[in-house]
């Protein structure tokens, strides 16, 4: 064999090495590129439902209002402490179940611990507001929810009565805050109807009356900030 000829053969045996190495090569990047692709998509569907789960039933839920079936259309017992005050009552779940069952799951999980009340009036009606978690009469636990439930039909609100707020004309707009009637008040129905009332105050309302009544509003009209401070500090409930 001419040496010609053998550097020709060394050249073709160095051609097909290199092409060998090529083809080895692009099959690792094709499967690398493939595995890489699966992780990819693997992580993103993981993520996926992880946000899913988060968003749907875990911490990151939204709030959803409690089904009706939590007041056991009984009646509850409890005492609710606003400062240094301690007023007993008694809901009224028979009569109004959804909101009740709402009441109950709230004051349990402690959501109106260290919550103000908010709003006083002293003219035409008699209420004291409480309930609300901003403290400015626009929050709400999450959610809204109706209808309304145990409204009296002659709009007659007694003493020691303990009413769902909610905005006017609109039933399904309940959440978390409420009005304890300190005197007979008589509040008017809107195009929604009245308000649900969870049940009634049963001790004495003169020491609440005189703590967060007597000193009156902050700005010295008849519906506003009460002047006295109102936190709640606990609500039990049995």
């Amino acid at each position: 064999m001419t040496k010609a000829d053998r550097l020709k053969k060394e050249r073709l045996r160095h051609f097909e090495a290199r092409q060998v190495l090529n083809k080895v090569q692009r099959e690792r990047k094709k499967r690398d590129q493939f595995l890489w692709t699966g992780s990819a998509m693997l992580a993103v569907t993981l993520a996926s439902l992880g946000l899913l789960a988060y968003g749907s039933f875990g911490p990151g839920a939204p709030a959803q209002v409690p089904s009706a079936s939590l007041s056991e259309s009984r009646d509850w017992t409890g005492e609710m402490s606003i400062g240094d005050i301690e007023v007993s009552f008694v809901l009224q779940g028979a009569e109004a179940p959804q909101a009740v069952a709402n009441f109950v799951s709230l004051a349990q999980d402690g959501f109106y611990d260290q919550t103000v009340c908010h709003r006083l009036t002293t003219q035409t009606i008699y209420v004291l507001q409480c309930g609300d978690p901003t403290g400015d009469g626009t929050g709400n636990p999450g959610y809204t929810f109706g209808p309304i439930e145990n409204a009296p039909a002659d709009n007659l609100y007694r003493a020691g009565t303990i009413a769902m707020a909610r905005s006017a004309n609109a039933p399904a707009s309940q959440g978390s805050q409420f009005f304890i009637v300190y005197e007979d008040s008589v509040i008017p129905s809107d195009i929604a109807g009245g308000y649900t009332v969870l049940g009634y105050i049963t001790s004495p309302l003169d020491s609440f009356i005189q703590a967060f009544v007597t000193p009156g509003v902050e700005n010295g009209s008849g519906d506003g900030k009460p002047v006295a401070l109102a936190p709640i500090q606990s609500i039990t409930i049995r």
